[in-house]
C-alpha cells in the first residue's frame, strides 16, 4: 500500500496498527496546516514548532487510545487548543516591572489584546462547534460564503443550485448559530471578523 495516496481514515488506521510510516505520512500531509493555523495567532515561529511537535508526540503516543473521525477537524482544533493555552499562559505569566507609571495605560492595552484573542478563540471555537451539527449542504454552502468569500451567484453555479436555495440555506445557518450561541451582535461580529 502506497501510504501518499491513502485517505486520512485508511492512514489513522495504519497509525493505530503501529505504522511508522504512515505517522511520517500523517505528519508530512499535515504539519503546515497545524503551523499555519497556530501562527495566524500567534506570529512566533519557535512558539508555532513546539505546538506542530507537541501535537503530533500526542498522536502518536496515544494513537491506540484515540478516536479520530476527522484527522483534519482535529488537528487543527488542537493547534487552536494549544494557541488558547500558550495565550492564556502568556497572560498569568506575564510579570511587569514598571519605572515609568505613566506608560502603565500602554502596557494594560496590550493585556487586553490577549484577553481578546482568548474570547475571539473561544467564540470562533463555538462557532466551528456548531456548524458542525448543521447539514452537509447547508455548512458547505455557509462556509463557501463566509470563508471563500463567494457570492450567492458564484454558489449557486459552483453547486448546480438555484440562488434562492443558497439565500435559504445561508439564512437557515445564520437562524441555527443565533440559537445555539444565544447572542446575534456577537454572531455578526464573528462571522464579519472570522471569515
Amino acid at each position: 500500500m502506497h501510504l501518499n495516496n491513502c485517505s486520512d481514515s485508511e492512514l489513522w488506521e495504519e497509525i493505530t496498527r503501529n505504522n511508522p510510516k504512515a505517522f511520517e505520512t500523517l505528519f508530512e500531509r499535515y504539519w503546515s496546516v497545524i503551523y499555519g493555523t497556530a501562527f495566524s495567532y500567534l506570529k512566533d515561529r519557535d512558539a508555532c514548532s513546539e505546538i506542530v511537535q507537541d501535537i503530533f508526540l500526542n498522536i502518536w503516543q496515544k494513537r491506540s487510545e484515540f478516536k479520530i473521525g476527522c484527522l483534519k477537524n482535529y488537528l487543527t482544533s488542537a493547534a487552536r487548543y494549544h494557541v488558547y493555552k500558550k495565550l492564556k499562559a502568556k497572560k498569568s505569566s506575564a510579570i511587569l516591572y514598571i519605572e515609568n507609571y505613566d506608560h502603565l495605560t500602554i502596557l494594560n492595552n496590550g493585556t487586553d489584546r490577549v484577553d481578546e484573542n482568548i474570547t475571539y478563540l473561544e467564540l470562533e471555537k463555538s462557532v466551528e462547534t456548531s456548524l458542525s451539527d448543521l447539514p452537509k449542504r447547508c455548512r458547505e454552502i455557509f462556509l463557501l460564503s463566509r470563508m471563500s468569500n463567494l457570492t450567492n451567484d458564484e454558489i449557486a453555479q459552483q453547486l448546480g443550485i438555484s440562488k434562492r436555495t443558497v439565500e435559504n440555506q445561508i439564512t437557515t445557518a445564520l437562524k441555527f448559530l443565533r440559537s445555539i450561541l444565544k447572542n446575534t451582535a456577537v454572531i455578526i461580529f464573528m462571522i464579519i471578523s472570522m471569515f
